[in-house]
């Protein structure tokens, strides 16, 4: 999926405060002006990465693309808003844009305080920490005293002060509004360790000078459930996105890929009728028409298709499914049936 950026106004709206709800018609207003205006990051290989010419990458890209796959039938009908950690909820909450799929942390206080909700997790994640091999540190345990970089405005900072308190270790936060800031100051050598999201690391460990020179150390130290987020007040809205999210992940079970879609719609399978829009009338039941499944399969593909092209064994960060594996396969990806 490659779509040109498109710089964001980030509104007035003040974050941490509960912002007003969405006013039940986000369906009407995105369909009026001919895109899904999605709320990305300012560059996280594999999630969501512009490339020199502006165009788009990653599996948060890929969602947004399949939301507009679902309502225009085109993938292409999105435009991607680049925020920092800190303005990502203001500009959501002020309606500068439709749907946040920017690698951000479902927690309760995010869910309950701030007018919002997190549609699914397209990525079960954790927190970890990033050394230089020449520190000869081999466990998160022999981190005390260490100078720790991260960003500002995110679960981490807090995560990070659970886990040093626990074990009674010093610590020093140096603390960045811009991901691009806190990799920089960390290559520069202005912290000893870097702590994101274990993903994070190793999708930014690629922009390091050196990137062989660091190792991502074996502690996960929280649970990091990643997913896209939208206005409360909204259930149509808020439906559309989350089963858009579950489409991939049905169609991966049932074997429907981008590259079979087309052959699958003469499927005998009721199951699979039923995501192809062939047998029932669910797509009316979301405001949509009875291919936006299919659509969004046919352009983007199967939550399979979307991992492995984007984050997969295949790719540089070479990330295995692990715990973003199918549920039959013991991981915790897991879609509600359509029927």
């Amino acid at each position: 999926m490659k779509t040109k950026i498109v710089s964001a106004a980030i509104g007035a709206a003040v974050l941490g405060m509960a912002s007003t709800a969405a006013s039940a018609a986000t369906l009407d207003d995105v369909k009026a002006k001919g895109f899904v205006q999605c709320g990305v990051s300012q560059g996280l290989p594999g999630f969501s990465n512009p490339d020199a010419a502006g165009n788009w990458t990653g599996i948060d890209v890929d969602l947004c693309a399949g939301i507009a796959a679902a309502v225009f039938g085109d993938s292409t009908k999105v435009k991607f808003v680049p925020l920092s950690a800190k303005e990502r909820f203001t500009a959501l909450q002020s309606g500068e844009i439709d749907v946040l799929s920017r690698n951000t942390t479902w927690t309760m206080s995010r869910d309950t305080t701030l007018g919002l909700n997190f549609a699914g997790v397209n990525y079960y994640d954790g927190q970890g920490f990033m050394v230089r091999n020449d520190l000869g540190v081999k466990s998160a345990l022999e981190l005390s005293g260490a100078s720790v970089c991260t960003n500002t405005g995110t679960t981490t900072e807090l995560n990070v002060a659970d886990y040093f308190r626990a074990n009674k270790m010093e610590y020093e936060i140096v603390a960045f509004e811009k991901a691009d800031e806190v990799v920089a100051a960390y290559d520069a050598g202005r912290c000893d360790v870097y702590t994101t999201d274990q993903s994070g690391l190793y999708a930014q460990r690629l922009k390091l000078t050196n990137p062989a020179d660091h190792s991502v150390l074996p502690e996960v130290i929280s649970k990091e459930p990643l997913g896209p987020v939208v206005r409360q007040g909204d259930d149509q809205w808020f439906n559309i996105v989350k089963w858009t999210h579950f489409a991939m992940v049905n169609a991966e079970e049932l074997g429907v890929s981008k590259a079979n879609a087309a052959e699958m719609m003469k499927s005998e399978n009721p199951e699979v009728k039923r995501l192809m829009g062939v047998e029932g009338e669910f797509g009316a039941a979301l405001g949509l028409g009875n291919d936006w499944a299919a659509n969004i399969i046919s352009q983007v593909g199967n939550y399979a298709e979307v991992f492995n092209a984007n984050v997969g064994p295949d790719t540089a960060l070479a990330i295995a499914r692990g715990t973003n594996d199918l549920w039959s396969r013991g991981g915790l990806q897991y879609a509600p049936p359509i029927r």
